[in-house]
């Protein structure tokens, strides 16, 4: 599926439909818009759309991540993210803008402001004493 966005170009959207099954790591220099169930990290250089049938267990990093489904994982999104009001977030979210809907479930913590790479914080050095 193609679509034209904005600026005359046009851009590949890549979609895992409702009843697909995918487990790893899936990269795409265009937007991807997820029906069915990834487990596993999913990196897009255009946008990110989880449908209301979707679920994603693991990261997300993409300009623009929109979530009508379910995730269980880390947002990276470079510049918004949307959590619409049937969606339901396990994990933290790093993004400029963050619109949460009426009725979204969220549960993690957020960052804004600009972002780079998500790095997942280091565990405490732990002192074991004999």
């Amino acid at each position: 599926m193609k679509t034209k966005p904005m600026n005359g170009t046009t851009e590949d959207i890549t979609i895992i439909s409702n009843g697909v099954k995918i487990e790893g790591k899936v990269t795409s220099t265009g937007s991807i818009r997820v029906d069915g169930v990834l487990q596993g990290d999913l990196k897009a250089s255009g946008n990110v759309t989880v449908g209301e049938q979707g679920d994603i267990k693991g990261e997300i990093i993409a300009d623009v991540v929109t979530i009508g489904g379910k995730v269980v994982g880390t947002i990276n999104a470079k510049e918004k993210t949307v959590l619409e009001s049937n969606c339901t977030l396990k994990g933290d979210v790093l993004t400029k803008v963050l619109i949460i809907e009426a009725g979204a479930k969220f549960d993690g913590k957020s960052s804004m402001g600009d972002v780079k790479e998500y790095t997942p914080p280091k565990p405490a050095a732990v002192n074991v004493q004999k």
